[in-house]
């Protein structure tokens, strides 16, 4: 059945709409071009955007010909303002952004795990009501935030974790009350895969796992171009996973014992002791990430000695250890892509991905790329900024209801 006017109206503005947040302004010509519309289509589509506010004229494109320059349509990015949170055990970043995800201000604040959680809750608010004053905006329209846990997948809500702050659970609904805007929350793993594949390393890739590694351990799935997140919202749950080398098994309710004893940050930071891997500066990055980035730095030094040969060892068993992870991944899902993300991920660059690499060439038959996460820790931040983007332009870009 054919679409309807109205709907083939819709159709061709979201389009339009796309095109211009993908590519930028655009003049009605260009627009033309790459929707295959009509002339006529294109100047009702412009006409019909603009009187919704959505786009208007920011220039011309200067184009060398008789007569005036075409004009050049762009998205209007104060439209609407957004807010994306990075919820960590320890504390909430934030930024605060227009709709194009152009960041206008952004802060943080630490919160001690034994704050109480209607303090906790109070300060994260308030963390985000100074960011959008200091950004001078008045309302937010859609709040992403990332962070620790399982997502529900029948609510979309933070589900109740053992180990976990409970203002976590708590913060969505007090911002969505006190800030009257729409709330998004998704787990801080599957929003660094969406901020790696978008902007990062996984770019060229719409089937890849991304391995987490950071303060704790976590993995994001997407299959096909879909991020997948199982039948309770676990997908990816890796730091459960049983490995050899522990001291025991994982459980219910805690991953003491599995994959996360090995890889996550306080292993590697007795690793790099036991190597005699320390280092002195003043760094911005947790603390287990400067020691990979030390080490790294050693081991690829332009002279050779005992402190080359420490790094490298320190290197090499953390290889080892991440890829007894990432092969058990690998052999249920056959990605064809692994990207080392979080601070240690990066921290650890192409040195550590191509030990990686090396490893899993010998120990998988299937083929398997690894590469190092390029936003880094940043990455569920920039994640929740997309969240909340996309979010926000399905609402704005979204045919009115006849």
């Amino acid at each position: 059945m054919p679409a309807s006017p109205s709907t083939a109206r819709a159709i061709n503005d979201r389009l339009a709409l796309r095109l211009l947040q993908q590519e930028g302004p655009l003049t009605a010509g260009r627009l033309k071009q790459l929707t295959g519309l009509s002339r006529p289509s294109v100047a009702d589509l412009v006409e019909r955007l603009a009187a919704a506010g959505l786009i208007g004229v920011v220039g011309e494109s200067g184009e060398q010909r008789r007569g005036p320059n075409a004009r050049l349509y762009g998205i209007v990015a104060d439209r609407a303002h957004l807010a994306a949170l990075d919820v960590r055990t320890e504390g909430v970043a934030v930024v605060v952004a227009d709709l194009l995800g152009s960041v206008l201000a952004e802060a943080s604040v630490p919160i001690a795990y034994e704050t109480d959680t209607g303090p906790a809750v109070e300060q994260a608010v308030a963390l985000v009501e100074r960011t959008a004053k200091e950004a001078g905006v008045e309302r937010l329209h859609t709040i992403g935030i990332g962070a620790p846990g399982l997502i529900d997948p029948a609510t979309g809500e933070l589900r109740n974790s053992s180990g976990l702050p409970e203002w976590h659970r708590r913060l969505a609904a007090a911002l969505q009350e006190r800030l009257s805007a729409r709330v998004l929350v998704e787990n801080e793993t599957n929003l660094a895969a969406l901020a790696e594949q978008r902007d990062g390393a996984a770019r060229d890739r719409d089937t890849f796992v991304l391995l987490w590694l950071g303060h704790g351990i976590g993995a994001a799935v997407v299959l096909d171009g879909v991020l997948r997140r199982g039948a309770s919202g676990g997908t990816g749950e890796i730091g459960f996973l049983p490995v050899p080398g522990t001291d025991g098994l994982p459980s219910a309710t805690g991953c003491d014992g599995g994959f996360h004893s090995l890889a996550g940050a306080t292993a590697i930071a007795e690793l790099a002791r036991r190597h005699g891997v320390v280092t002195a500066v003043a760094s911005h990055e947790p603390h287990a990430a400067s020691l990979v980035r030390e080490a790294v730095s050693r081991a690829s030094g332009p002279v050779a000695g005992p402190v080359s040969d420490a790094a490298s060892g320190f290197l090499d068993v953390l290889a080892d250890r991440v890829t007894l992870g990432a092969a058990s991944v690998i052999a249920v899902l056959d990605p064809g892509c692994v990207v080392l993300a979080g601070e240690i991920g990066r921290a650890g660059g192409e040195v550590l991905a191509t030990r990686v690499r090396d490893r899993l060439g010998r120990m998988s038959p299937l083929p398997t790329e690894v590469r190092a996460g390029a936003l880094g820790g940043g990455a569920v931040l920039r994640g929740a900024l997309l969240m909340a983007r996309d979010g926000a332009q399905d609402e704005l870009f979204a045919p009115p209801e006849r």
